[in-house]
């Protein structure tokens, strides 16, 4: 464990008075404290368990570590996790996580969050990392004198705290709530689980979807990954007609939230409510399992279409601001790659056009460099 003191450059921990406060780099993965910090901490989410960031490690190689005020030895009190992307492509750069959809940063006082966040800006700046990026769900003010670029997405989040029928009465009328009826009376089948076959099933939908939206899927190993390190927390969800999935979408479940993270279908099937059909198992699941939250994760500002979706089911809609502290501007989103509109045009329309069995070797190689 390495230690920074305030305004000190880099020091062992003996190095340093014990009356100075400093910041700790720990390997959450290899600290025996980490589960326990979570469970206690009411601001962790599963983008920071140990399973997320064993996911990570185990397909993409990235190295989780956090930064802390708590020394080896003492019970855990902060933490801002991130994981070390090195790459040839997109540069190396410290991310909060990669692909979080947010990642609270886990201070609860203003000391501790200008100490941790003025020796996470010296190691970037010693280090010559490309930038750290920062994915809270509320501000989180830094103190920098490094350049500050940001992004913005909507994020929604449904609460549980209702009765089912007020949950449900909260539903849009014309929309949300007919589709649902209207699954039912077309007899789509439902199933859910962590079994191989239902994995297949989502694996297909999803390679489908990603390439009518000309985007790489991530790799099969991605999901293999997430449903061994969590188990029965995550589960596939898929819906079928006369025995063919139409629509599929991953859950997972962590503390007091149910998180929808991959959603997926058939759109030649949607007019039958093969999505509202899951989403509503998922609502309805995590209601009476006695969950507050259905987070229904980020949404780029561009997709007014998903937005819309997603508040027609009563949940409610806030800014997410992923913050990067650094001299390069290079994004490392998929949309963003391409350094023109033509060039993201040609991509697009080169990956709607080849073949389904091609895309995820693409994305194996592809993802790699992206967070």
């Amino acid at each position: 464990m390495t230690s920074y003191a305030v305004g000190a450059a880099f020091a062992e921990p003996g190095q340093l008075s014990r009356a100075a406060k400093v910041s700790n780099c720990i390997e959450p993965l290899k600290d025996g404290r980490w589960d326990s910090f979570l469970a206690k901490h009411p601001r962790a989410s599963l983008f920071h368990s140990s399973a997320w960031l064993a996911a990570l490690n185990r397909t993409y190689g990235f190295r989780p570590i956090a930064y802390t005020t708590s020394s080896a030895g003492d019970v855990l009190e902060n933490a801002i996790v991130f994981c070390r992307v090195e790459s040839w492509l997109t540069g190396r750069r410290l991310v909060s996580l990669p692909f979080s959809d947010h990642c609270e940063p886990l201070v609860d006082t203003s000391e501790d969050q200008a100490l941790l966040t003025a020796a996470l800006m010296r190691k970037v700046s010693q280090e010559r990392w490309s930038y750290a990026e920062l994915r809270p769900l509320e501000p989180f003010e830094v103190t920098t004198t490094l350049p500050r670029t940001a992004a913005t997405y909507a994020f929604h989040q449904l609460d549980l705290w209702p009765g089912i029928d007020t949950i449900f009465e909260k539903f849009h009328k014309s929309s949300t709530q007919r589709k649902i009826r209207r699954a039912e009376r077309e007899g789509l089948v439902y199933r859910e689980g962590s079994t191989q076959a239902l994995l297949d099933d989502f694996y297909r939908l999803f390679t489908l979807s990603r390439k009518r939206q000309g985007l790489a899927p991530q790799s099969k190993a991605w999901f293999a990954n997430l449903m061994e390190c969590f188990g029965d927390a995550l589960k596939v969800r898929v819906a079928f007609k006369d025995e063919q999935p139409i629509a599929a979408m991953i859950t997972i479940r962590h503390k007091d939230t149910m998180t929808y993270k991959y959603g997926c279908s058939d759109v030649g099937f949607n007019r039958l409510g093969s999505m509202h059909l899951l989403f509503w198992n998922a609502i309805q699941e995590a209601k009476f399992s006695g969950l507050r939250f259905l987070d229904f994760g980020r949404t780029d500002a561009d997709q007014q279409g998903l937005i819309t979706f997603k508040n027609r089911w009563g949940a409610t809609q806030s800014v997410l601001t992923y913050s990067r502290y650094g001299a390069a501007e290079k994004s490392t989103h998929i949309f963003d790659l391409y350094s023109s509109e033509w060039k993201s045009r040609a991509a697009k329309y080169t990956l709607k056009h080849i073949s389904p069995a091609i895309l995820p070797v693409i994305g194996q190689i592809l993802y790699r460099h992206i967070g």
